[in-house]
């Protein structure tokens, strides 16, 4: 007897595998719920303009529905344009119904499968979808809905709608309540994905509440929306060749000639040309699309292949930018290095990208002997999961971190209190699943971010040798401090030299190492003076943030000073990387926040310090050679034997 063959529809599919969009543990449920709300309307906000302010609460409200799981409550508000409300039940309640499908678009989510499988999570176990409050700016009163997910036949159910008033112009609002898991720090943390969130989205204002903690309010520090680029068409190079049948298809009666260069990006008449050089019969561009047979799109498709074309255009990539990263970072808490790099838009894998990096030190943030926090991004989203397989790993692991002065095991994170934070943004990123958890390692793409990486390396490679130096000579210093008395006792008694003598030695001794305490008071007080200046020019050339680390150094490097890790083979094997060997100015500032942009030279990398302790200033005078320090030794005998 023939066994009857049935089917599902998306939304079935998904309900029964659920954990291949995120919601695998109750802990990924949570933060899956979050992260998809939150992507919706930073996206939501940009499209429309406007400069978002999201409140997110995330609390405990009871026992879950299963022994494993509490009943947690996510709350995501935002000041976006709204959804029209013949459209909550696509939005929320259709599977693969999104107006970002398919656009080859720099957007935060294309697939529209996020906030659809929160809901149906919700209905699994709540037995309730999704609490909708929403309001354009032509409404007057705003619509709350519930919106639950019909399984069957993969379309939104509105279960309850009422009209409300709301004092928002226009927004979103929207409620789940779903079994899960708190969790705030490490990988898959909430607090994780939320400083992630502000890091890489400068022109954000976000407040939040987590668990039993206070309310945080983190303000933006960019007042200006991203430009969210033109969508940019697909390149002939990065499809297969049932792609190219499928979207051939989409272009009906159309000269096949035609439709390559409308339907590609790239394709010219002259690429035309080539292609007929290379064996594409002439007649066949003359025909209807919708004519061709599979051999001959199958031709077409495999002439193409060999056909040298113009790379993809790069213009469709959106970047956070250096400045901006830059702010960012000191919204995070306190830091005394950190280097922002923003690489040009490149082809890799003949998809447009552009690589970003950040590297900061914080304090009070990790040990030396922990291995670095790696934030990795994905079009401005934080990527929590699955670490070990990411392209963005397999790049800071294969970078020999101990030429650029970290502690690092072989093929491994290195070590120390820092925090890498690393952006890969581009139209048509290649993820290793579909809840997008990790961008898949190609080499090209490694290879890239490897470069804005070493790059970054060279800033924080130079800020250690520095601290390294003074270090070393702050202990020589200490050493003669020690014994240079001890030396000139000896000395007195051997010439029974009078007191008188040996106070003059000694004060010798003290204005040779530069640690007269009325000096180093007098440069101070002359320090703060010069600051007073700088603070005053800086206000009134808008160029004022707010830092609360104790002293700011910035290097201020020469034009050209930055090696161009472009265009050329990169070499991280030896002691002195590249670039590394140019003079730096720095400048030691005691402040509570000022904010000293660097010279972006050539590879355009900013780069700023904090130093731990002001009094380096006093330290105008110190000598700084091992010589010197012998001679102050040398010249507190001669004093003696006078």
């Amino acid at each position: 007897m023939a066994k009857t063959i049935t089917s599902s529809s998306t939304a079935e599919y998904f309900a029964k595998n659920l954990q291949q969009v995120g919601f695998s543990s109750p802990l990924k449920a949570v933060l899956t719920t979050l992260k998809e709300a939150v992507d919706n309307s930073l996206d939501a906000c940009e499209e429309a303009g406007i400069l978002p302010e999201i409140t997110v609460e995330v609390r405990k409200t009871g026992a879950g529905s299963s022994k494993s799981a509490d009943l947690i409550e996510i709350i995501v508000e935002d000041n976006g344009p709204g959804i029209d409300p013949d459209d909550l039940p696509k939005v929320f309640g259709e599977y693969l119904a999104s107006s970002k499908f398919g656009r080859g678009q720099c957007t935060r989510g294309q697939q529209g499968i996020g906030i659809s499988a929160a809901v149906t999570w919700a209905q699994l176990t709540n037995a309730s979808g999704v609490l909708v409050t929403s309001k354009t700016s032509r409404m007057r009163k705003a619509i709350q809905a519930t919106i639950d997910v019909d399984i069957k036949q993969n379309k939104g159910s509105i279960k309850s709608k009422d009209s409300i008033d709301w004092e928002k112009p226009h927004g979103l609002r929207v409620e789940f309540r779903i079994d899960g898991r708190i969790q705030l720090n490490g990988d898959g943390g909430l607090l994780t994905y939320l400083e992630g969130t502000t890091l890489v989205n400068p022109h954000l204002t976000i407040k939040y509440k987590l668990a039993e903690n206070d309310w945080v309010n983190i303000e933006r520090v960019s007042d200006t929306v991203p430009d969210v680029p033109s969508a940019t068409l697909p390149h002939p190079h990065t499809m297969k060749l049932g792609e190219f049948i499928t979207h051939a298809g989409l272009y009906g009666k159309v000269e096949f000639g035609k439709f390559l260069k409308t339907g590609f990006s790239r394709v010219s008449d002259l690429t035309l040309k080539d292609l007929v050089k290379n064996g594409l019969p002439k007649a066949l561009l003359m025909q209807p699309t919708n004519k061709l047979n599979e051999e001959q799109l199958k031709t077409a498709f495999q002439v193409i292949g060999k056909t040298e074309l113009q790379s993809p255009s790069t213009r469709s990539v959106l970047t956070v930018g250096e400045e901006s990263m830059a702010k960012s970072i000191l919204r995070l808490g306190d830091v005394d290095f950190f280097s922002v790099v923003t690489r040009k838009p490149r082809i890799a894998d003949f998809k447009p990208v552009v690589v970003e990096v950040a590297l900061a030190r914080f304090l009070n943030r990790g040990a030396e002997t922990d291995s670095i926090q790696l934030l990795r991004f994905a079009n401005r989203v934080p990527l929590q999961f699955d670490k070990s397989a990411c392209a963005i790993t397999n790049a800071v692991e294969s970078v020999n971190w101990r030429s650029y002065g970290l502690q690092q095991s072989k093929d491994s994170l290195p070590l120390g209190p820092y925090v890498f934070a690393i952006s890969v943004v581009s139209p048509f990123i290649k993820f290793k699943n579909a809840s997008k958890e990790t961008i898949d390692a190609s080499d090209e793409l490694v290879e890239e971010i490897r470069r804005a990486l070493m790059q970054a390396g060279q800033k924080l490679s130079r800020h250690i040798r520095r601290e390294n130096k003074e270090a070393d000579l702050e202990r020589k210093i200490a050493h003669i401090e020690q014994f240079g008395p001890i030396l000139v006792d000896g000395l007195v008694r051997i010439s029974g030299a009078k007191p008188a003598r040996k106070a003059k030695a000694e004060e010798g001794l003290k204005k040779l190492l530069g640690r007269d305490a009325r000096a180093a008071e007098k440069e101070l007080s002359e320090a703060d003076v010069k600051l007073q200046a700088l603070k005053e020019r800086q206000e009134k050339a808008g160029l004022f943030f707010t830092a609360s680390s104790r002293g700011l150094v910035a290097a201020d490097e020469a034009s050209g000073d930055e090696t161009d890790i472009e265009d050329q083979e990169v070499s991280d094997e030896s002691e002195s990387p590249r670039g590394t060997n140019k003079t730096t100015t720095a400048k030691v500032i005691e402040t509570k926040g000022v904010e000293v942009k660097s010279g972006t030279g050539k590879a355009a990398t900013t780069a700023k310090a904090i130093d731990k302790t002001t009094t380096t200033t006093a330290k105008a005078a110190t000598t700084t050679t091992t010589a010197k320090a012998a001679a102050t030794t040398t010249t507190t005998a001669k004093a003696v034997r006078k």
